[in-house]
């Protein structure tokens, strides 16, 4: 059983070569993709595609919930969750690696619970797994990439990016990059009682930059083509992140409280 997950965000739908398809668990309906598990060297390792195959789901209309749960199933512990975001500050230029320790949730309609029916107060005062994160440090800093430790990534719904007023909003309310998926997504692994930590891949300015008027806004092209030149290496982070922590995994199974989630009924679970 493996006790690693990773969920693959924008142009990441597959990691593992030897990856095979395994059944989920559909308890909180179908997960965005099918359920594969795979090694690193011999580390076995679950892996999801958090948009589905091909960027089938947007951000607000990926079922996080079932991501998670289809993940916790079969045994994960651990979960990494890479990223694309944009930044909000010229320091943290594209091509660039943010290991997040805060986010802002600015999103809304999002099922974002598995306590709908059962009270379960979980703390999100620290939503990002510190063991998890210096992982990703790590390997990202072995890989040559510039590496930013800690940062405050403020989640939008989506589909569409910021406007420019909203952007300046998030930079001067000290935030640092901003993204759509990492809400609720953290949230739920620590409903779940598994560590979490993204490493998000700057791939754009956002809007752009306020005194460089040559730095445009974000398109969705710009964002695809920039992640899948920096794929490989994103591939690498992962690996080597995964390495340093097998056989020593974190523990958070108290953040849930010793609280299990209700199954939802077939009428909730439609």
């Amino acid at each position: 059983m493996p006790e690693i997950g990773v969920i693959g965000g924008s142009g990441l739908y597959s990691l593992l070569d030897d990856a095979v398809e395994i059944p989920g668990d559909h308890a909180f309906g179908p997960p965005s993709g099918s359920l594969t598990i795979g090694s690193v060297d011999d580390i076995e390792v679950a892996f999801l595609p958090r948009h589905g195959p091909g960027h089938r789901f947007p951000a607000h209309k990926v079922n996080y919930r079932a991501n998670l749960w289809a993940l916790r199933q079969v045994g994960v512990k651990a979960i990494f969750g890479p990223s694309a975001c944009g930044s909000l500050r010229a320091e943290l230029a594209p091509g660039h690696v943010v290991v997040c320790d805060q986010l802002v949730d600015r999103t809304s309609g999002r099922a974002d619970t598995y306590f709908d029916t059962v009270t379960n107060h979980v703390s999100l005062a620290d939503p990002y797994c510190d063991e998890l994160r210096q992982a990703l440090l790590d390997a990202a800093r072995a890989e040559g990439m510039t590496t930013h430790d800690g940062g405050t990534m403020t989640v939008i719904s989506g589909p569409r990016f910021s406007t420019r007023a909203e952007s300046r909003w998030f930079r001067d309310n000290g935030w640092d990059v901003v993204g759509m998926t990492q809400y609720p997504e953290a949230a739920l692994a620590a409903e779940l009682g598994i560590c979490y930590a993204t490493a998000a891949l700057v791939t754009d300015y956002d809007v752009g930059l306020e005194d460089d008027p040559n730095i445009t806004p974000v398109t969705q092209d710009e964002v695809f083509a920039f992640f899948a030149q920096n794929l490989e290496r994103m591939r690498a982070v992962l690996f080597g992140a995964i390495r340093a922590v097998a056989g020593n995994l974190p523990d958070c199974s108290d953040r849930a409280n010793g609280i299990d989630p209700p199954l939802p009924s077939d009428a909730d679970s439609r």
